[in-house]
């Protein structure tokens, strides 16, 4: 069975280009007969607020999307990450990381020339290699950390892996082009990576749709889909809706909300016929 989701963060109101992402979602899973979920990810708790959550939820039923079973919160499952996380610990893929943005910059800028990614500068390594008793004596004092993961260690364990896009065919996965991504944040026990994988095995999407803009992003979901032994679903990246200045749509954009077009006297009906190709 076609299972498809929608996974808006509630850091603000819903705009059109995620109203065309839910409705692709949505029409995707209708038509195969499927299921259409809604997931919140909220796993970041100083910009996720619950007024966000209850107009997400107004937005969609507004529009005519209708999901199946009550929506999944990111927050409420963080020992489904943490379980993942220690799986990949135990086959010692990662490591701590007690470094600031501050020192990572003035690593990268000391270096002169830093390999960059999809993401800007690749992570130089500096607590990759800090000895293991130096690494017990700051976890000892409870210094902050995050959790990183080793990706040449991971690469390799894992071997040669692909992926297939709607769009784009199979892809080749290149998730070493991250370098070793955050699995866990110092201030956040998860990701968005670790938790997006994660809640799409135990969800079973089979279909992943989203955002060109989030292409690049797979690699890295592959490569942990393989190391966590997870269900591999298939992607379909569509386009992304813009601005007359070709800007891609942002939360900022007040005017394309669909409360604001709601507001406006706009029915669901003009609203798609807004995202339609």
């Amino acid at each position: 069975m076609t299972t498809t989701r929608f996974a808006p963060s509630p850091t603000g109101l819903l705009h059109l280009g995620h109203a065309f992402s839910a409705i692709f979602a949505h029409d995707a899973a209708r038509a195969a007969g499927g299921r259409f979920l809604l997931r919140i990810e909220d796993i970041d708790a100083g910009r996720c607020r619950p007024e966000f959550i209850t107009a997400i939820e107004r937005d969609l039923a507004w529009l005519g999307l209708r999901w199946d079973g009550p929506p999944r919160r990111q927050s409420a499952h963080m020992d489904d990450y943490a379980k993942a996380l220690a799986r990949l610990g135990a086959r010692g893929l990662t490591y701590p990381c007690f470094c600031s943005r501050a020192e990572i910059q003035a690593e990268i800028e000391r270096s002169g020339v830093a390999p960059h990614g999809p993401d800007g500068p690749l992570y130089p390594g500096i607590c990759r290699a800090l000895p293991a008793a130096e690494v017990a004596a700051l976890l000892a004092e409870g210094r902050p950390h995050g959790l990183r993961l080793d990706m040449a260690k991971a690469t390799a364990q894992a071997g040669p892996l692909s992926w297939s896009d709607a769009e784009r065919g199979t892809i080749v996965a290149q998730p070493e082009l991250f370098g070793d991504v955050v699995l866990a944040r110092k201030e956040t026990p998860t990701s968005y990576h670790l938790a997006v994988t994660v809640d799409d095995a135990l969800q079973q999407v089979t279909l992943v749709t989203r955002g060109e803009d989030l292409f690049a992003a797979t690699h890295v979901h592959r490569l942990l889909q393989a190391l966590l032994d997870l269900p591999v679903p298939a992607w379909h990246h569509h386009r992304l809706l813009t601005d007359p200045a070709g800007r891609r749509l942002a939360k900022r954009a007040r005017a394309l909300t669909i409360a604001a077009l709601r507001d406006a006297g706009h029915s669901p009906d003009e609203v798609r016929r807004m995202v339609e190709p």
